[in-house]
C-alpha cells in the first residue's frame, strides 16, 4: 500500500481523491462500518441580500413550521439544488 499524503487544506486532500485510486492507499477488505454520531459538515458562512418581502415571506413559512428560518432556507436550498443536479444527470450528495 501506497502511504496517504499529508494535505496542507481540505481544497488539496479533496484535488488528490479525485485523481487518486483508493484502492493504492487503502485495503478496503479490512474496513468496517463506523458511526460518528456528531459529525457535522463544514461550514462557511456568507452574506446574502434577499429583498425584504421574501425574507418576510421566509420567516413566516418557517414561524409556521416551528423552525428558524435560516434552517428553512437550507431545506429549500438542498432540495433545489438536488433537483437541478438530478436533473443534469448527477448525484447530489447528501448533508
Amino acid at each position: 500500500m501506497k502511504k496517504i499524503p499529508r494535505f496542507s487544506s481540505e481544497d488539496e486532500e479533496r484535488e488528490f481523491w479525485a485523481t487518486a485510486d483508493s484502492t493504492d492507499y487503502i485495503d478496503w477488505k479490512k474496513g468496517r462500518r463506523m458511526l460518528f454520531p456528531r459529525l457535522h459538515p463544514s461550514v462557511k458562512t456568507i452574506s446574502l441580500r434577499l429583498p425584504e418581502i421574501m425574507l418576510e415571506e421566509l420567516k413566516l413559512l418557517a414561524n409556521k413550521r416551528d423552525v428558524p428560518y435560516q434552517s428553512l432556507l437550507k431545506v429549500f436550498l438542498s432540495e433545489r439544488i438536488d433537483h437541478e443536479l438530478k436533473s443534469a444527470g448527477h448525484r447530489p450528495a447528501k448533508i
